[in-house]
């Protein structure tokens, strides 16, 4: 029991009583620190209702709606574009302005609203294919996709076009027939914007550029076969010096509480007010969302426990306190394994440029947990083969993990909910479902307006218009955190975080019953975590962007 301690006395009787430090309790839950003296005032009473949610995941089931059944192949993931282009242009980007909007559509050649569903053949699905009458994805094999050279993306030269005759020069041919993407008129000028077809070519999900291949694709071809996997400028570091350094070069006393020397060795403790996992440069969205919902319902679930300074003593590279452990377990299908513990160790992939982790991060970027996670479960699917372990006698190398995290660039959400916490996949698709039962769900699995068993949902691969910002993006994997009514009357909304970690500028793209700035006033919860990307959807408007919500309980 976590108590005040002074106040706890043992009566004659023999009884103890005492009393619980709310503050001690919460820190012990959480794995945070928090800071007591920026507390708001006691709020007044309310949502006792509530508590009785609570059973619904701890012995018998309450009366509800059934779960589906559970899927046999599901390929949801879509690449995380700001991680990618950062990745490919060496430096970050401010993920909150309009210029970062212009440097995604340059670097990934794609118009912005075109990138985020399947039927614009966006590269974000490289890899994947739409299957327009299921709405779905489904994956590409390799000889379906194609590296594009410079001479594939070639155009050609516009300026000696004088009238509109001209196009059939350059290969356009039956200018009638070219669909018109925008048209508008200026001062008495026509101004058209039309799709160019085959004389202009970008990249798209099965046509993709060397770089992006091997950043984001599982396809070795070629001499890379051989060579263990190392994304495009970018090399296996020790991600405890990585964030030890970048710590300290931010140069201010509140980045970080206390830092020993004991001889020689240094144990860096950073002070993080949010870890949330944040999606890198691959299509694993649903791993990254899956891994937040387990973390968000229970934290005391996750492993977040990395050795910050034991790599600074000598001896083995594989001594413990050079390793990561963690837990999987074997739910059946696709992208999985046994059930085993899986152990890493502390090198990941890092961009030479940026120093900035090319894969799943933390919000903060100074914890290690997320990264390391998601190199053990690639370690897990893949049954060890791909660990690529360099043996040769006297290389710096020897002994290293080289996981291609690549490995798990799309799968299934809910049944990785279940691989991480041992519980059961449920699933619930929204077609078979009425609106208010999809919020009663998310309710029946809530406290106090946050949920307690892991929640995740997944968007269609396609629709009309529907997906066409990063708030919303079609096959794509979300994190549920919860239900929240306040304030607006007798809608109910339900919050959901993208794993990109990213809420768009406002009004750049609108979709009719969203709110894309939820704050703690609105939905106390939000306090408790990074509220970029974290947005409320309407319960009706769930159901439409929707394709499937699922629980692991």
């Amino acid at each position: 029991m976590v108590s005040h301690g002074p106040s706890s006395h043992t009566p004659a009787n023999g009884s103890v009583s005492g009393s619980i430090d709310p503050y001690v309790l919460f820190e012990a839950l959480t794995g945070r620190k928090l800071d007591r003296t920026s507390l708001p005032p006691q709020p007044a009473a309310e949502g006792y209702d509530d508590l009785s949610d609570i059973r619904v995941c701890r012995g018998e089931k309450q009366d509800g709606i059934n779960p589906d059944p559970q899927p046999e192949d599901v390929s949801i993931g879509c690449i995380n574009p700001f991680a990618l282009v950062e990745n490919m242009v060496g430096h970050r980007i401010d993920r909150q302005s309009i210029t970062a909007i212009r440097i995604l559509q340059d670097t990934l050649q794609t118009d912005y609203e075109e990138l985020f569903d399947m039927k614009h053949h966006s590269v974000l699905y490289a890899g994947l294919k739409l299957n327009e009458k299921e709405r779905v994805a489904e994956e590409l094999q390799e000889d379906e996709t194609k590296i594009l050279k410079e001479k594939d993306l070639v155009t050609p030269d516009l300026s000696r076009l004088d009238k509109l005759d001209d196009l059939e020069e350059i290969g356009i041919k039956e200018i009638g027939n070219i669909r018109i993407k925008r048209a508008g008129i200026q001062n008495n000028k026509l101004h058209l914007i039309l799709h160019a077809g085959s004389i202009a070519r970008t990249v798209c999900n099965h046509g993709v550029t060397q770089t992006i291949n091997d950043i984001c694709l599982p396809f070795r071809r070629g001499d890379r076969q051989k060579e263990s996997f190392t994304p495009p400028n970018s090399s296996w570091r020790d991600a405890r010096d990585v964030l030890m350094m970048r710590s300290m070069r931010r140069g201010t006393i509140s980045d970080y509480n206390t830092l020993f020397d004991y001889g020689g060795s240094r144990e860096f403790q950073a002070v993080r007010k949010f870890d949330d996992p944040i999606q890198g440069a691959t299509g694993n969205s649903w791993f990254v969302a899956a891994l937040f919902s387990v973390y968000w319902a229970d934290p005391s679930i996750i492993n977040r426990h990395t050795n910050m300074h034991g790599h600074h003593f000598e001896g083995d590279e594989r001594s413990q306190q050079n390793r990561f452990r963690v837990k999987f377990h074997d739910k059946g299908g696709r992208n999985n394994n046994k059930t085993q513990i899986i152990e890493v160790d502390y090198r990941i992939p890092v961009n030479n440029s940026s120093d900035d982790f090319v894969y799943c991060r933390s919000s903060d970027g100074l914890a290690l947990w997320p990264a390391l996670y998601e190199k053990a479960f690639a370690k897990w699917i893949s049954g060890g083969n791909n660990d690529n372990l360099n043996r040769r006698k006297g290389s710096s190398s020897e002994g290293r993990e080289y996981i291609d995290i690549t490995q798990t660039h799309h799968g299934d959400p809910v049944k990785a909910m279940a691989q991480i916490n041992g519980r059961e996949p449920e699933y619930f698709f929204t077609s078979k479902h009425e609106a208010n039962d999809l919020v009663g769900l998310v309710r029946t699995c809530s406290v106090n307006q946050r949920t307690i068993c892991p929640m995740v949902a997944w968007t269609y691969a396609s629709d009309r218009g529907t997906y066409r910002g990063c708030n919303l993006v079609a096959n794509h994997a979300y994190s549920v955190l919860g239900w929240s009514s306040v304030g607006q009357g007798d809608k109910q909304y339900i919050i959901i975080r993208n794993p990109w970690g990213v809420t768009e500028p406002q009004g750049l793209t609108s979709y009719p019953g969203i709110l894309t700035r939820v704050e703690p006033e609105y939905w106390r919860p939000a306090s408790l975590l990074d509220r970029e990307g974290v947005i409320a959807i309407e319960v009706g408007a769930f159901k439409e962007y929707f394709a499937c919500i699922g629980v692991a309980k």
